[in-house]
């Protein structure tokens, strides 16, 4: 009875900071925030097993707030226990209560939604697009058994957002890997943004789906810290992962937030002293109550095993397709980018105890399945759920592992959102896309990846904080040989990294042991009439235009750009040698590689480019080549509008 006095006196406590953080900010959320204040306070006062002044704490148990929204509860117990925040240990320091008038501020590390990488690392993933929370705790809790640790997850969602999709995978997959140390806690407090939720997210809908999905579902009074210890104490104790629904009311303890549907806005000044009263009201009803001790410690730190991606040595090309009985294959010359891929990715796994691998029902096609064979503890089967894919890779890749996402380059844009959450999270984060461009053919748009080069590439236009580097590097081999030492770079890279992979078998270009670099290019024929400037699959079809060209006495070069964003120096240098005149192939849309050359132009001057993509939607065809014309870039097309460039006066 003290403790639970106890609690509810402190969730007064925190409510009091809660409202007075977001008037000062003059923007948040304190209503939803509220609804949480008691589910918050016996998670981080008395059920989480962590240490507020250690948050990098290998062993502490993970709060995972999907409802995003709801952080200034949550910032009110941080201040309160004077946890510490801060982007490195180097740069810490204790969080106060006076921190929280600096909730939103861009001086601030108290951003308006969770973000690990601004200074709070107490999260493991930003969040805020609602949805995501649930499959972020998954792969935290594949890393709790990876590194043979009890940590448990908890993961707070709000009823509203319970009707996203991403929810129902991620309860699906947890479920399949039994992964019972996650305590999923939905927020039923019956309002939405708009007004309230639907029927199908009331309490009594959300448990009798839950258990139909196989978790262990309980419903409580969300305002009752004893019934939510109770109910938090069978965490890890069935064979399933267990779920509470907390019937919660919105704007808790304060009346002005509980009048029609407070979503989204900040109490005013005048508003402040009401709420105030009101929070006194239910203190002054609360009986004598003990003092809270300090959160319960971590167990002991468990060995993680974890070796440095650029201390370790690669066997080689030829060495790597040997191992893997590909050696005969290779002596025919041909050899897909998705094998090459492949072969690298399971020397990663041997090399490297915190590589994982996750693949969504197609790791034949991906070739992820060699990865599978060699290392099955440590590859995960996501299925046909590319979203709960990338934020599970997302929670494993703050666990301190190297995640590998695999699927068909038109399925990864499935889960964009996500991506871009785990880029904003700054997520060591490895995502292939197979099956890339137009060289399907035979099976049709739906399944050609061709709007994924422009996301990627615009997020290599993006710096890493006080970094040259960019936050994406974005990967294009043409060859096998290519795919197996881009493979490499994405290892060695600690940030988020996309690589396109092709289905068709393509002449090997290059030999075993060329460099390839972040930022790299190669010319693969010399030319000072003009630059062909390509890269992936379209490289094949531009080498035969060369060929065209050569037949005509013209000179062209021919640069493969296997990765974006490019070194602009060394290129204007190059292009300015080959002519200055330069048409750009893809064999995607538009958005990609010629944007990126174009804008280097722009910048340098003097340089003339002309962008040649698919021009129309693909259908299906016979083979790769005939879809090529189809589209407007097989060979002989580029070698004419090669030959339209050097025409032009100018």
């Amino acid at each position: 009875m003290a403790l639970s006095e106890a609690l509810k006196r402190k969730a007064v406590q925190l409510a009091k900071l809660t409202v007075r953080m977001t008037a000062e900010a003059g923007s948040g959320h304190p209503s939803s925030a509220l609804s949480l204040a008691h589910v918050v306070t016996a998670l981080m006062y008395r059920q989480m097993r962590y240490d507020p002044a250690d948050p990098w704490h290998p062993t502490c148990d993970r709060l995972v707030l999907s409802e995003g929204h709801a952080v200034p509860i949550v910032y009110a117990a941080l201040a309160d226990l004077s946890a510490t925040v801060g982007k490195d240990r180097a740069s810490a320091l204790r969080l106060t209560p006076g921190h929280l008038d600096r909730l939103r501020c861009l001086d601030s590390v108290l951003d308006g939604h969770p973000n690990p990488a601004e200074g709070v690392p107490f999260f493991d993933a930003a969040t805020g697009s609602l949805g995501q929370g649930l499959s972020v705790a998954a792969g935290l809790a594949l890393a709790a058994r990876l590194d043979r640790s009890d940590r448990r997850i908890y993961v707070l969602i709000g009823d509203g957002e319970s009707r996203e999709g991403q929810v129902w995978e991620a309860l699906d997959f947890i479920v399949d890997c039994r992964l019972t140390n996650v305590c999923a806690v939905f927020n039923a407090n019956g309002e939405g943004q708009a007004g309230k939720v639907s029927p199908q997210q009331h309490p009594e809908r959300l448990l009798a789906k839950l258990r139909a999905f196989g978790w262990r579902a309980i419903e409580v009074d969300g305002h009752d810290p004893a019934a939510l210890l109770r109910a938090f104490r069978k965490v890890s104790r069935t064979d399933r992962p267990l779920a509470v629904v907390a019937r919660t009311v919105k704007g808790w303890g304060v009346e002005p937030l509980q009048r029609g549907n407070w979503h989204g806005r900040p109490l005013t000044e005048a508003e402040l002293a009401e709420a105030d009263l009101s929070l006194e009201k239910i203190a002054a009803g609360l009986a004598p109550g003990g003092k809270l001790g300090r959160p319960p410690q971590p167990p002991p730190a468990a060995t993680a095993q974890r070796v440095d991606p650029r201390g370790v040595s690669w066997p080689s090309f030829d060495e790597a397709m040997a191992a893997a009985g590909l050696s005969s294959q290779l002596e025919k010359g041909r050899l897909a980018t998705r094998r090459g891929y492949g072969v690298a990715l399971k020397v990663a796994g041997d090399l490297l105890p915190q590589v994982v691998v996750l693949d969504g029902d197609v790791s034949n096609s991906t070739f992820s399945e060699i990865f599978a064979r060699a290392h099955p503890d440590r590859f995960f089967e996501c299925k046909i759920a590319e979203q709960n894919m990338v934020s599970t890779a997302a929670g494993l890749a703050a666990a301190g592992f190297i995640p590998f996402v695999n699927s068909f380059a038109k399925f990864i844009s499935r889960a964009l959102d996500q991506v871009e959450m785990a880029n904003i999270s700054r997520a060591n984060l490895k995502l292939v896309g197979s099956h890339s461009g137009i060289s399907p053919a035979a099976d049709g748009p739906s399944q050609m990846g061709l709007l994924d080069v422009a996301f990627f590439r615009g997020l290599t236009t993006v710096r890493a904080d006080n970094r040259r580097e960019p936050l994406c590097w974005l990967f294009h081999p043409a060859d096998a040989v290519a795919a197996y030492h881009c493979t490499r770079l994405m290892v060695e890279h600690r940030g988020l990294c996309y690589m396109r992979t092709h289905r068709p078998d393509t002449p090997i270009l290059y030999p075993a042991d060329t460099s390839f670099r972040p930022g790299g290019f190669h010319v693969l024929a010399g030319g000072d009439d003009l630059a062909i400037v390509t890269w992936g699959y379209a490289v094949h079809a531009a080498k035969e235009a060369v060929n065209f060209l050569s037949r005509q006495k013209l000179r062209a070069a021919l640069i493969d750009a296997y990765s974006l964003p490019l070194d602009e120096s060394e290129l204007v240098e190059t292009l300015h040698r080959a002519g200055g005149r330069v048409l750009v192939v893809e064999d995607n849309f538009g958005g990609g590689l010629g944007a990126a050359v174009a804008e280097v132009a722009a910048r340098s001057g003097n340089l003339r480019v002309e962008i040649l993509h698919c021009q129309r939607i693909p259908k299906s065809a016979r083979n790769a080549e005939e879809l090529l014309d189809y589209c407007g870039i097989g060979p002989a097309q580029i070698a004419d509008h090669a030959l339209a460039l050097l025409r032009r006066p100018g």
